[in-house]
């Protein structure tokens, strides 16, 4: 018989296979808690605030209190510009059941005149909310009220309001206040300049609320109130302001002209009196107006001056000691300069003649030579001190320039052009600015609009003027200009009953360049423009109270 012995396996072997199956089983606990932990550390310690904000959206209440706009007042604190409250009409078609959209339709369209296939339509489209007419006036808003319509509800809103100007319809100072869009923004003028300041800072009302929407009493309140926006004190006069706009609509529309600008500067201070352009629009309905009527002709138009830089380069030759007013020169009609043959405007030989003389006749011939016997160098330092040589930093906005080259690389031909107006660019805030230099005594008022914002002053009324030419200089050129209106071509057109000895003034046409050669049909704007100041100063002087200076 044969007995069989089986060997059982080693005790070692097994228990160090259990070891590592229990080391293995711990290693992936481990593994796996560590990857429980490590998400529960991500969403509740790195994301905690971003769940914690999603958390409180869910029951907290955030309402918005909006910034009253500030206003805008002329220097009499006449009110340009108004806020008023209109109204929104909306439906909440979820509410309203099927017999009851003709009655809602009907009243809609009675109270609102409203398209009723457009109503009927919003109101079977079941949405829980839809406009169906903004900015109503009170009365219409009303009206509708009135009707007590169901699901039918009312949305005050606010909007800006500018006084109605010289047409029916053009908005007073429409291209230099702009206009406000209904979402708040200033667009152009000084809505946009002053946007900031105008608009404030909104406020909030914040709270936690239940499923119910009902206010948690105990739960956390947060009252931010608004900052309401200043409130703006121009130079502007608007009754000379509405005088310039209707002086300026006559003359456009009298003389077929294209456009017109009128612009009105306070020579002591800079502030602006009026600024006018023609055409215009209604900047309470800006939304339906042909958007190049927004452009501001005054800061963004750059033109030759013409005739009228004369003034700039005789007091600058004058101040330099290089002329004086009854210096004799003579004219033939014509001079060569850098190789071109350049003419006075009639082509005359006009002998000798004064200083007087040139610019009451308005002279280039002269204008080349008072240049000439002051010097390049001088005539550029006194373009630069007559702020022609940069921007004059008007407070609106949009101004355009054509700066002229550097002294050096300017050639002989373009200073003696440069001296009667031509083939230099400005725009009328720079030039009129200029032209006050003289009216100032000789010293530059930085050109504004603004004089006040809210209670603070223009920082550039507390500035002192830097002086261009000495006081003896100024009453020089202003007893030259004096007689320009006096005996000047031009002067019967401009001249005020009563005050024909107190008027100074310089009138200025240049052609216009075309394809880089002037026209040879040239325009005398200053027909056109005497008799539109003339009775923009006929208005000045009943508003103002001027009387005449005793003689």
């Amino acid at each position: 018989m044969a007995v069989g012995v089986r060997k059982r396996p080693p005790r070692l072997e097994r228990i160090g296979s259990t070891r590592l199956r229990i080391l293995a089983m711990v290693l992936v606990a481990l593994v796996l808690a560590g990857m429980v932990w490590s998400r529960l550390a991500y969403w509740q310690i790195a994301r905690h605030g971003q769940l914690a904000q999603q958390a409180q959206a869910q029951y907290r209440d955030v309402v918005e209190l909006p910034a009253i706009r500030g206003a805008i007042f002329d220097r009499n604190l006449t009110q340009l510009v108004v806020n008023t409250t209109v109204y929104s009409a909306f439906v909440s078609p979820d509410q309203i059941t099927k017999a009851q959209r003709d009655r809602v339709a009907d009243g809609l369209v009675s109270a609102l005149g409203a398209d009723r296939a457009k109503v009927m339509a919003t109101l079977e489209s079941g949405a829980k909310f839809a406009y169906i007419s903004r900015r109503l006036p009170k009365d219409k808003a009303d009206k509708l009220r009135a009707l007590k319509l169901p699901g039918v509800g009312l949305e005050n809103e606010t909007q800006r309001s500018y006084l109605p100007g010289n047409g029916a319809n053009t908005t007073l100072a429409a291209n230099l206040l702009g206009f406000v869009k209904y979402d708040g923004e200033g667009q152009y003028g000084l809505e946009a300049k002053y946007q900031k300041e105008l608009a404030g800072t909104p406020g909030y009302i914040s709270s936690f609320r239940d499923l119910a929407n009902r206010e948690i009493a105990l739960g956390s309140h947060i009252h931010q109130s608004p900052v309401n926006g200043s409130d703006l004190v121009l130079s502007l006069d608007a009754n000379i302001q509405y005088a310039s706009e209707q002086a300026l609509a006559d003359g456009v529309q009298r003389y077929h002209a294209e456009s017109g600008s009128v612009l009105i500067m306070d020579p002591t201070t800079g502030g602006i009196v009026a600024w006018a352009d023609y055409p215009t629009y209604n900047a309470n309905n800006f939304v339906h107006t042909d958007t190049a009527l927004f452009k501001d002709n005054v800061a963004s138009y750059v033109y030759e001056p013409g005739s009228v830089m004369k003034v700039v380069t005789l007091a600058g030759a004058i101040n330099s000691g290089a002329i004086a007013p009854d210096t004799v020169i003579n004219d033939p009609g014509y001079l060569n300069v850098g190789g071109y043959r350049i003419s006075d405007w009639d082509h005359r030989n006009h002998g000798n003649i004064t200083y007087n003389y040139v610019l009451e006749h308005s002279l280039n011939v002269g204008a080349m030579k008072a240049m000439q016997a002051e010097g390049h160098d001088n005539f550029y330092k006194y373009l630069q001190g007559f702020g022609l040589t940069q921007p004059s930093g008007i407070d609106v906005g949009g101004e355009t320039c054509l700066l002229p080259a550097a002294a050096d690389k300017l050639a002989d031909s373009q200073y003696a052009t440069a001296a009667f107006g031509q083939g230099i660019d400005t725009n009328m805030v720079q030039m009129l600015a200029a032209i006050n230099v003289i009216a100032n005594g000789g010293k530059y008022a930085p050109p504004h609009v603004m004089e006040r914002v809210g209670t603070r002053i223009n920082p550039l009324l507390l500035q002192p003027q830097r002086q261009v030419i000495t006081p003896e200089t100024a009453a020089k050129m202003t007893a030259m200009m004096e007689s320009v209106v006096q005996h000047g071509s031009s002067g019967t057109f401009s001249r005020i009953k009563g005050f024909e000895l107190d008027q100074a003034g310089k009138t200025g046409t240049s052609q216009i360049p075309v394809n880089g050669q002037y026209t040879q049909d040239v325009n005398d704007g200053y027909f056109t423009a005497a008799p539109i100041w003339r009775t923009i100063a006929q208005a000045m002087v009943v508003n103002w109270h001027i009387t005449p200076d005793p003689h």
